[in-house]
């Protein structure tokens, strides 16, 4: 699904602002026997595509984790990995470089602490945060499943381990469906002192039992989305909105998706998020390879500069790197 570079190859574009510097601080590495690996080679391919990608970083994935040892040490095998790649990436300055990396840990566990210290160990000096990813629904038409209990937002170990990211000097970044947004608010209230950073706009579903239900779910989703963005602590990514789950349908075209489709599409989303939070709380993000099951990268980054061109170039400045770079310490 995330391969597809012959699908992909019939769509080209003129790159926009080529020379705009640009900080992804969204994607993922995986050599997975299941999928098309997405290491070092591909993701440079996509990052060296037109745009001027300087800096990235790196989102867990639950990939390459240790098979032995305790189970709270196990997602470190990610880190280290991970870091490798990023040190391999350090010999090559002309490239796009990967500038931190979010982990994975249980956060409700006793051994958070523990667990914080050997992802830092293991980062080299990379390690900015921890993804403890809470997305959740039964129904049987998501292409991912749920790993987290439905309840977990609202446990005080959960939570706790929110307010300990905080304390070290740790991000928060969550991904979470549409409907769980009150259960974030909580959190966040929770733990005002954490940086929390909300994925993929809280992915609006668009399959299943939520098909045909776009607008009533804008609408909803609007007024939850502008009570998270009361809290101060919390920022927002802008993207990940091409995931199969999203309901659009990309990736079953005859061509994949143009930049003009997607903000023809997807604008409404991004303006109002940024509307709430402010381009100093907002920051671009590809998602990929995730959103590579529907668009090319320098499509979704030509997208991304259509939706921005009403901001100032301060704004823009922030949304397509700086926020990025303060937020992640980059």
């Amino acid at each position: 699904m995330f391969g597809r570079d012959e699908w992909l190859a019939q769509h080209r574009e003129e790159i926009i602002e080529p020379e705009r510097e640009i900080v992804d601080p969204h994607h993922h590495l995986w050599n997975w026997r299941s999928m098309t690996p997405y290491l070092l080679e591909q993701l440079w391919s996509d990052t060296g595509s037109g745009h001027n990608i300087v800096q990235t970083m790196f989102m867990e994935c639950h990939w390459n984790y240790r098979s032995e040892g305790p189970e709270h040490l196990k997602s470190v095998g990610e880190t280290e990995t991970v870091a490798a790649i990023a040190a391999e990436a350090a010999n090559a300055p002309g490239k796009a470089q990967i500038a931190g990396i979010v982990a994975h840990t249980n956060l409700a566990a006793p051994e958070l602490d523990d667990a914080l210290d050997a992802h830092l160990r293991a980062s080299q000096g990379l390690f900015r945060g921890i993804r403890h990813a809470l997305a959740y629904d039964d129904d049987p038409a998501l292409s991912i499943k749920p790993r987290q209990p439905a309840d977990l937002f609202a446990t005080p170990d959960f939570q706790a381990g929110v307010r300990r990211l905080g304390e070290r000097g740790f991000t928060y970044d969550t991904w979470n469906y549409h409907h769980q947004l009150p259960q974030l608010i909580a959190v966040a209230r929770a733990a005002p002192d954490t940086i929390i950073i909300l994925d993929h706009f809280s992915t609006p579903l668009g399959v299943g039992k939520y098909a045909g239900q776009r607008d009533e779910i804008f609408g909803k989703w609007k007024t939850d989305l502008a009570e998270l963005a009361s809290c101060p602590n919390v920022h927002a990514k802008l993207g990940g909105l091409a995931m199969p789950d999203n309901g659009w349908g990309y990736m079953d075209q005859p061509k994949p998706a143009t930049s003009d489709q997607i903000v023809a599409d997807q604008a409404d989303w991004y303006h109002y998020t940024i509307d709430q939070f402010g381009p100093d709380r907002c920051m671009f993000e590809s998602n990929f390879p995730v959103d590579r099951a529907s668009l090319s990268y320098h499509v979704y980054w030509n997208a991304a500069k259509k939706i921005a061109s009403r901001y100032s170039e301060d704004e823009k400045q922030a949304m397509f790197a700086g926020t990025a770079r303060r937020v992640y310490r980059l």
